[in-house]
């Protein structure tokens, strides 16, 4: 892998003193194996990401979560928050900042998780990517179904970005801005995303003028699925990046969700595709990734499955480094305990890195040790 170059990442404020969420740094020993289940400060991904490279991950709750049989993960695992707090560097509420959970009521907020994920992110001296403004899918029902004209409905939509984004102004390094706007045929959602069907495309431009105004310091991203190659979907976002930037619209990003199976094989232009955003001056992240598979009757995978999980894992993180404005690479969730996989996905499973139990996976070896390569060549070069 060459030498890459990494923007200098601006961290939260200092941790407070909770043993719980406490993080302790140290440079990675390559001579030092941690057990299945450590979190020893040796072997931290966010201890082996080079200088100003980002490793982040969802945090599990809201969404589907509410319909499981466990409690809230982020509120009563302990196990979990601890993990979250000391493998990495940067975390995405899954769904506390969607606007069901956020915004369930025309007049009411519901901040309470959104709150309690930032806040936790300060004492890890973590940073925050707000997920997200603009969608057509979770929205509540009161806006879907609502009766509104047409100001009416850009007034709520900006008052919405004004609020959120707002409130964590100099909190949220990145935001998801515009979250999947297009078909996989490279067409604007004209029909299910109610902004974009009842306010016209012009409402995207504006969502991200509002955005910046709120924060003028925040990232502000499109982000979409099935954009990890060059194809129909990414072409279409690459020529309206191009148009918007033209019109002097605050665009600072592009990223990949990377929701992958091994059913499909890797998109192998992931870099080729993640290098034309960035020569349009553009920052770009891989922000959702996990490898789900199809399992045996035992539910349990073969060790070929598990490699062939761990090569995708690793070359979507070496597609990233790669590329000097992808400095930013979250994996959507990292133990299957709490995986949104096989709830939409029937018969696939075992996306995350580590197991129910949080025991490592081959993956989370590939990406420590892909990570710690990278370092090196960083104090090499």
């Amino acid at each position: 892998m060459r030498p890459v170059r990494f923007a200098t990442v601006a961290l939260a404020t200092a941790a407070l003193s909770l043993p719980l969420m406490a993080v302790a740094t140290a440079t990675p020993s390559g001579d030092r194996q941690a057990a299945p289940h450590s979190n020893a400060a040796f072997d931290r991904l966010r201890s082996a990401a080079p200088e100003g490279f980002v490793v982040g991950t969802a945090v599990a709750g809201g969404g589907h979560h509410l319909e499981q049989d466990y409690p809230d993960p982020f509120t009563y695992d302990k196990e979990y928050r601890k993990i979250l707090g000391r493998q990495f560097s940067s975390v995405s509420p899954e769904n506390q900042m969607k606007w069901d959970y956020i915004h369930p009521e025309r007049d009411r907020y519901d901040f309470g998780q959104a709150d309690a994920i930032v806040e936790f992110a300060k004492r890890n001296k973590q940073v925050v990517r707000g997920h997200t403004l603009l969608w057509h899918s979770q929205n509540p029902a009161w806006l879907e179904q609502g009766d509104f004209t047409e100001e009416e409905l850009r007034a709520i939509l900006r008052e919405h970005i004004t609020t959120v984004v707002g409130r964590y102004a100099g909190e949220i390094q990145q935001w998801d801005v515009a979250n999947e706007i297009f078909d996989d045929q490279g067409k604007l959602r004209t029909q299910d995303n109610i902004w974009i069907r009842e306010l016209g495309p012009g409402i995207v431009a504006d969502a991200f003028r509002w955005a910046h105004e709120a924060d003028p310091e925040a990232k502000l991203f499109f982000n979409d699925y099935n954009v990890e190659s060059v194809n129909a979907k990414s072409d279409a976002y690459h020529a309206l990046v191009r148009d918007l930037l033209d019109q002097g619209v605050p665009v600072h990003g592009f990223s990949v969700q990377a929701h992958l199976s091994t059913r499909y094989g890797f998109p192998g232009d992931l870099e080729d595709n993640l290098r034309r955003f960035d020569a349009l001056g553009l920052e770009t992240a891989v922000t959702e990734l996990d490898v789900r598979m199809d399992l045996p009757e035992s539910g349990v995978p073969t060790k070929a499955q598990e490699r062939k999980q761990a090569d995708y894992y690793q070359r979507a993180l070496q597609a990233c480094l790669a590329v000097d404005g992808c400095n930013s690479f979250t994996i959507w969730g990292f133990t299957d305990k709490y995986s949104w996989v096989p709830v939409f996905f029937e018969g696939e499973g075992f996306a995350n890195v580590m197991t129910d139990d949080f025991a490592r996976k081959p993956a989370f070896y590939a990406l420590r040790d892909t990570l710690k390569e990278a370092r090196e060549e960083c104090r090499k070069g």
